[in-house]
């Protein structure tokens, strides 16, 4: 019997040796890389000093200042993100719990009565002690893990942040764009309608057809659908910033202002260096979930090697409640469990070395789409800061004619018409230039957040405690 035993054990042993249990040492996965942008400047800057954490003071206005500051106190995706951190928080000492040894405490009490028999009363009292003892490790590669899935928790909070701070600029642009617009909408229909009263006139005389006149009447009616549109979507945009603030649609009324007098376009370094990707939340949360797979997964495998308990048993028992305490029994057991012929353990490390390929190829996927939104951030700002010019110039130019238009009209050397339509193309251009204003302060928004908003990098391989 002894003998069977024996060689039941070394068989077990022989077959957990032909496990693999290789655990490597984590490294960054590799991925895409870039030494450059693909519009490269003679001048270049360091990563540390190119964007700040408050980027958006550079838009020096200090009401978005205290609109983003309501938002991150607010806002309930925040919130939830914060809380979450949390729950992974509790959740590393609820891994590490797992390695510690557990007490059962139970009393009890037995009666039993049989036909011409007296009643027959035992009472019992005991302990019983647990331990799992964590020979291979496999606790604390649970612990790593989910230490680093609380890390990758984090950085999901600086995107949800970034993302937060980025959408409440970019809809503050568009609110303050929006009571230009109107503004100029108002104007550009108060002209329209001096337009209409002098065809009138002119009808009236039999200078022109009456279906001058009613064109018009259409282009004003045109003109008012329009503007009522403007503040519609006015209002539709400042309930979606209530939102962005945790408060209810309706509540918030932000001043009416003029987007150009206001808000200021920062000027963004040029030369910027591709490490910048490297502060990015995204790609940072990315890669700790490689490194939560890469920790599971050598659960997993220590998981195929044989495991150690102990347990201790103490307590009393007695036919008398008062001699419950008299007498105390305790008890040893230590055990080994070896899983031989275990095949959901086996086929569990085996999943989870695929994850980690999946965990992989998902960080590497998010790194490709970082290029791609720093590129066309860069792409966008660059052109439509150029066309900004150029409309500025446009601008400049309808505005040197609507003034020698006005003074031509004083002369009798053209028409109150020519006037109004000269007006009315200067209109055009300027809320032409006053959207390529509104594009570039969202671009330059974009580009912060493409670039990580200002946050540090971080060494994922030596950030595992």
């Amino acid at each position: 019997m002894k003998q069977t035993i024996l060689l039941s054990g070394l068989c077990a042993a022989l077959l957990c040796g032909c496990a693999d249990v290789k655990i490597s040492e984590y490294k960054r996965p590799e991925a895409p890389t870039k030494s450059s942008w693909s519009r490269p400047s003679d001048s270049a800057v360091s990563a540390s000093g190119t964007i700040s954490m408050q980027w958006w003071t550079e838009f020096r206005d200090p009401y978005l200042d205290s609109l983003v500051a309501k938002a991150i106190a607010g806002n309930f995706d925040l919130k939830i993100l914060a809380a979450r951190i949390d729950v992974a928080n509790l959740q590393i000492a609820e891994a590490r719990a797992g390695g510690q040894p557990t007490v059962d405490i139970g009393a009890g009490a037995s009666l039993e009565k049989s036909t011409g028999q007296r009643l027959s009363k035992q009472f019992s009292v005991g302990s019983q002690v647990n331990w799992d003892i964590d020979v291979w490790g496999k606790v604390s590669k649970g612990v790593q893990a989910q230490t680093a899935e609380f890390k990758a928790t984090e950085a999901d909070w600086r995107a949800g942040y970034l993302t937060l701070v980025s959408g409440v600029s970019i809809t503050y642009f568009q609110i303050l764009q929006l009571d230009e617009q109107v503004d100029h909408q108002q104007r550009a229909l108060a002209k329209n309608q001096q337009i209409l009263g002098i065809f009138e006139t002119m009808r009236n005389n039999g200078l022109v057809p009456a279906t001058q006149v009613l064109r018009q009447r259409a282009e004003t009616a045109r003109l008012t659908k329009e503007l009522l549109e403007l503040r519609r979507f006015r209002n539709v945009s400042e309930n979606a910033l209530a939102t962005l603030l945790g408060v209810p649609a309706g509540e918030l009324k932000v001043p009416a202002s003029r987007l150009q007098d206001r808000v200021q376009i920062p000027g963004v370094p040029t030369g910027l260096p591709s490490q910048l990707l490297a502060r990015r939340p995204d790609v940072i949360a990315a890669e700790f979930r490689v490194l939560v797979a890469h920790d599971l997964m050598g659960q997993a495998k220590l998981a195929q090697l044989p495991s150690i308990s102990l347990t201790g048993r103490g307590g009393s028992a007695s036919f008398a409640l008062g001699d419950l305490l008299k007498s105390f029994t305790f008890g040893l057991l230590p055990s080994i469990n070896i899983p031989a012929l275990n095949p959901a353990i086996k086929a569990r490390a085996k999943t989870s070395e695929a994850q980690v390929k999946v965990a992989e190829q998902e960080y590497r996927r998010t790194v490709v789409a970082a290029f791609e939104d720093a590129e066309n951030a860069l792409v966008n700002l660059d052109a439509h800061r150029q066309q900004r010019e150029q409309l500025q110039l446009q601008v400049n130019e309808l505005r040197q004619v609507a003034a020698g238009s006005t003074a031509q009209l004083a002369n009798g050397l053209i028409s109150q018409l020519e006037v109004f339509e000269n007006e009315r193309s200067l209109l055009a251009a300027q809320l032409a230039l006053l959207a390529s204003h509104q594009q570039v302060l969202a671009d330059t928004v974009t580009l912060y957040k493409a670039l990580g908003g200002g946050w540090a990098a971080v060494e994922v391989a030596n950030a595992r405690d």
